[in-house]
This record gives C-alpha cells, structure tokens and sequence, in this order.
C-alpha cells in the first residue's frame, strides 16, 4: 500500500503564533486612520495646549548634557542634579576637561555614571573642538556626538533650536503610541518612522511634549488613569481601566 502523500507545506494554514499571523495581527491592530490620527491631536492640544521640555536648562548644551543624563533616569532627578552640576561646570569646556573621577561622583545620582562621564565628557569635546563650541543644528552632526543618539538629539534639535527632525521617542512616546494603534513596533526607531508616516511634521516636536505629558500625569504604566483620561473614547488598549 503506497503511503500517503504529505501536504505540501505551502497548503497548510498558518499556526496560530506564527510570523505570519503575527504580522497580520499586528497590522490590524493599528489604526492610523487621518481622521482618527486628526481626533486624537485635537484631545492633546485641548489636555496639553503649551507642553515644554520638563529638563531644566538654559541653552543647547545644557540641554544636551541633562538628557544624556536622563537616561534611565527621572527628569526630577535630573534637575536636582544638574540645578549644581551647571554652577560647576558652566561650559562646554568645562565638560570637555573635567577630573573623570570628581564628575563621576557629581553625576552619581543619575544612575549609570560611569558610562555618562565619558559620554559628557565626550560630548564636551566634540562640541569644543569640531563644532566651535556650538551644539551643531542637524541630526547629521549630532548624531556624531557621544551619548547623543537619535532620542536625544530629537530632544535638542526641536526644543532648543524649534527644528523638527524627527519624533522623540521615549518610554512614555513608546508605550502610548502602541497603547493609541498608532504603531505595534517596539523598537524606538521604528516607532519615530511609523509616526513621521502618520503626523504632520509641524506637530513632530509638540506631539512628543504632549506624549510625555501624558504618559507622566495620566497614562502610566500600571494603572493608569483612564477615567481622568480625554483620550479614553478613542483608545482600545488592553491595558484599559474603566
């Protein structure tokens, strides 16, 4: 008795958890639909009309130095931190030649800090000794910095400078973009792509303040406050509480 031909793979349906359906999944899960996308603007603008960066500073390079510091880090802390770190070390130069070991124990506070001294003091040279002491304007040049990836410089470019290239894209950005349908991706660069696909570009900078407003003051992590929330009618999230 001959023995049963096989099915062809290509015949068999996808298994459940497969990439395929995964893919599928996730692609219909997301709803970037212009008038939603439009409704949901409207919600931030009315929550949040003047969202601002949250990092004290008082020009460009400060601001570069506290976000490479907010790394895994609280903007509070960061501020508390830096309300001296400044007095000290008032320019770029001052970075740029700074004692490793004294700006190791002045940064302690925010976690990581042997990896952001050489980061800041990193960043100081560069800014001193190719960009004439001028934090540069594009991300080209930025991203030529230590410690200044794309979040970073986003955070620089568009809050120092008004220049939008691009989206910032942090914890907060990450978890409400993914909780809203705007995107299924996790990693963050792939989330800025989905978002510059979907947002006009002179709400890039805004959006993002108004993200990390939001996230910080209602959307948390665990438990957020979806009866506080103006945005609650157009979210589906999983994570909802109401």
């Amino acid at each position: 008795m001959r023995a049963k031909k096989k099915a062809k793979t290509d015949e068999l349906p996808p298994k459940a958890g497969s990439k395929t359906t995964t893919a599928k999944n996730a692609a219909a899960a997301v709803n970037t639909d212009p008038k939603r996308v439009a409704a949901i603007l409207k919600k931030l603008d009315e929550a949040y009309p003047n969202p601002v960066c949250e990092l004290n500073h008082e020009n460009a390079f400060q601001l570069l130095i506290a976000t490479i510091l907010s790394a895994q880090c609280t903007d509070v802390r960061v501020n508390q931190v830096t309300a001296t770190l400044f007095k000290k070390y008032p320019t770029p130069e001052a970075f740029a030649y700074a004692n490793p070991a004294e700006l190791e124990q002045d940064i302690r506070p925010t976690g990581f800090f042997r990896n952001k001294t050489k980061s800041v003091i990193g960043a100081g040279k560069a800014i001193v000794e190719r960009f004439g002491g001028n934090v540069p304007r594009t991300m080209e040049e930025m991203l030529t910095i230590p410690g200044a990836a794309r979040k970073t410089s986003n955070v620089v470019l568009g809050t120092a400078y008004g220049i939008a290239s691009g989206v910032v894209v942090d914890t907060h950005v990450q978890r409400l973009s993914n909780r809203l349908d705007l995107t299924r991706n996790e990693d963050p660069k792939k989330i800025e792509q989905d978002l510059i696909k979907i947002l006009p570009q002179e709400r890039w900078i805004s959006f993002s303040h108004q993200l990390i407003w939001h996230g910080r003051r209602v959307c948390h992590a665990r438990n957020p406050k979806c009866m506080d929330c103006n945005i609650e009618s157009l979210c589906h999230s999983k994570d909802k509480i109401v």
